[in-house]
């Protein structure tokens, strides 16, 4: 009988498609496995009717997998990196990284409207608060709607004109991956709209003494996304923040080079600290340290107070 290796996985069409990516790679270096994906809810796709930030918290679209992870239903869990907490639970870790997908944020609207084209009071739809922070930055004339749901109901919601929408704001890398780039008016400039930490990225997490299923993984590791994911994650981790703080990091290794962004903002966007460092990649998460001092020293550690108080 073939041993089974269980994939825990959310059930959204990008999730499973993630997953079936890893899976279709473990089965074809090792044959002799049988490989299944165990579906599940997390509290981030169960409650769709309040904004993400207003559920506090860290792991809204992770935590009911890791606790299937820890005590053994799954052997790994797939995951958007975006999505992972700066702090693991103890036990747990991150595997290999695969190759990353395009990191950037793409405008779709439904008039084929380029950004700086959409008129002043525009309705553009997003549920980060990371992109909202950068969209009242770059054009504080447009108006920002909250929008809740996975890429396909995203889409039928710009299509349909729900809450007059005129144009949506998605990673491209779920895009991508769902064959859906013909839907894509612009991607967005970092210098415009700096990705989240992760953003475009798999995780592969698995138990942290799990040496085996560590070394089924190994051959799907991408040493310059492993890189430039650590410096990001650092930044994040120092920071202190979670996917409903308006940080954004972006890291890129370019052959003995790695170049670090981050940035922090308020939600309204008037107030934004941005900043770089660049160096050897293997010096990717003193990088990510470094750069979060020199944020918070300019001003980043008010920005982060307030917001603490503003989501309590």
């Amino acid at each position: 009988m073939k041993r089974t290796v269980r994939i825990g996985t959310r059930g959204s069409q990008l999730a499973l498609w993630q997953s079936e990516w890893v899976k279709a790679a473990i089965a074809a270096r090792h044959p002799s496995l049988a490989v299944e994906l165990t579906v599940m809810k997390t509290r981030g796709d169960k409650i769709l009717d309040v904004p993400l930030a207003d559920l506090g918290g860290k792991g809204l679209f992770v935590k009911e997998i890791e606790e299937a992870l820890l005590d053994g239903r799954v052997d790994l869990a797939v995951h958007s990196m975006k999505d992972m907490p700066s702090d693991l639970p103890v036990g747990l870790r991150i595997g290999p990284v695969p190759e990353r997908e395009n990191p950037a944020d793409v405008l779709i609207s439904r008039n084929d409207m380029a950004f700086n084209a959409l008129p002043s009071g525009a309705r553009v739809g997003t549920g980060s608060l990371r992109r909202t922070a950068q969209l009242h930055h770059a054009r504080p004339d447009l108006t920002v709607v909250p929008l809740r749901g996975n890429l396909d109901t995203r889409l039928k919601k710009l299509a349909a004109g729900v809450d007059n929408l005129d144009a949506v704001v998605l990673a491209a890398a779920g895009v991508h991956r769902l064959g859906l780039q013909d839907r894509i008016t612009e991607r967005l400039d970092p210098s415009v709209m700096l990705p989240a930490v992760g953003q475009g990225a798999l995780c592969i997490e698995i138990r942290d003494q799990d040496t085996e299923i560590g070394e089924l993984l190994h051959a799907l590791d991408h040493t310059p996304t492993r890189q430039a994911v650590l410096g990001e994650r650092a930044l994040l981790h120092r920071l202190e923040g979670s996917c409903q703080v308006p940080i954004a990091g972006f890291g890129q290794v370019d052959g003995d080079r790695m170049i670090l962004e981050g940035l922090v903002a308020d939600l309204t966007g008037r107030q934004v600290v941005r900043g770089s460092r660049s160096g050897p990649p293997d010096s990717c998460e003193q990088m990510g340290v470094e750069l979060a001092e020199d944020l918070l020293s300019r001003g980043a550690d008010k920005i982060l107070q307030e917001l603490q108080q503003q989501l309590k």
